[in-house]
């Protein structure tokens, strides 16, 4: 199971931030920290209206990526740290020159937003780098992430697709949980989750249908300034689904054979039941359903599974209260 925490742009264009980000999250148990490279000139226009009007400081979406942007010094800083911290460094680049910039940061693959998934451009950029690619396909229709799976697959790269429902946050019956298995039995490759529900019990049900990476936005305090605030896991919830995941991971790695239960014999012996009689009884008296009880433990008179076998019979000799049932007690 492969885990990654995207900061995105939580870290609100502060370098200092970021670094505590990174911090943070190595100490959940995260397997990456992934961050998005903007470069406005590069990849929008003063024409992008924004997603969410959320912003007083930035007059139009092309300066909020402007505010977003780091300089290729504090990226080589921020991959060292991650580095540091025990977590891999993973970036979604918006454009070519994003793609250049990773590449002399020596990335070890590449994260495809949802936006990203037909632009095709930047898929050719990208796989000329021979590197794996994750896409996610939050805005694509099946026809749609066909186009780009068949392009990747023409170009030789090794890829993975993410299940994912571009909407922030996004409601429970819009999860598409459906869709994982539909995935792998249409791709034949490895199938993730990338989430935005702001809730841990999410991708935990995801990693139990069998996603074997996981993705969400990481924010310090939901009540952050930012477009994905709402959408994101605070770092307590993340530690507490990675622990979660881990165990489910587990689980699954480890099936249990139904059909072999003898571990449980001696647990058998103690919580299984022996047939008793429920009042005193003289010799001669013909059991009925109404006469038995059973008692703990196991194997001090007739198994409670055979009690249909007594019925009728009669006792060869006086029986208290609670006395076990025994063979020999029945003639």
């Amino acid at each position: 199971m492969n885990i990654i925490a995207e900061i995105g742009q939580a870290h609100e264009g502060s370098f200092g931030l970021a670094l505590s980000y990174i911090d943070a999250l190595a100490e959940t148990g995260v397997d990456a920290v992934k961050f998005q490279v903007h470069i406005a000139d590069a990849e929008s226009s003063f024409h992008e209206p924004f997603r969410v009007k959320f912003s007083k400081q930035d007059d139009s979406r092309f300066e909020y990526w402007k505010r977003m942007e780091f300089s290729p010094t504090q990226w080589k800083l921020i991959k060292t740290r991650c580095e540091e911290k025990g977590v891999e460094f993973l970036a979604s680049p918006f454009s070519n020159v994003a793609v250049d910039l990773l590449e002399e940061l020596g990335v070890k693959q590449y994260k495809i937003g949802s936006g990203e998934v037909n632009n095709f451009l930047l898929l050719e950029k990208i796989s000329k780098t021979g590197k794996p690619i994750i896409l996610s396909s939050g805005m694509s229709s099946f026809s749609e992430l066909d186009q780009s799976v068949k392009f990747l697959k023409d170009k030789g790269v090794t890829f993975s697709v993410l299940q994912c429902t571009t909407a922030y946050p996004t409601q429970p019956e819009n999860y598409g949980l459906n869709v994982i298995e539909e995935l792998k039995e249409r791709y034949g490759v490895k199938i993730g989750y990338s989430d935005h529900s702001a809730k841990i019990e999410t991708c935990i049900a995801a990693a139990a249908l069998g996603a074997e990476i996981l993705e969400f936005h990481a924010v310090f305090d939901r009540r952050s300034f930012g477009p994905d605030a709402k959408s994101s896991l605070e770092i307590d919830e993340i530690s507490q689904l990675v622990k979660s995941v881990r165990n489910i991971t587990s689980a699954l790695k480890h099936p249990v054979d139904k059909g072999d239960n003898s571990s449980f014999n001696e647990l058998k012996n103690i919580f299984e039941k022996s047939l008793a009689v429920n009042k005193d009884f003289p010799s001669g008296h013909h059991l009925n359903f109404e006469d038995l009880e059973a008692k703990k433990p196991k194997g001090f008179g007739i198994p409670a599974s055979e009690f249909e076998k007594v019925i009728g019979k009669k006792i060869a000799q006086d029986l208290k209260q609670w006395d076990f049932l025994k063979e020999e007690d029945l003639s």
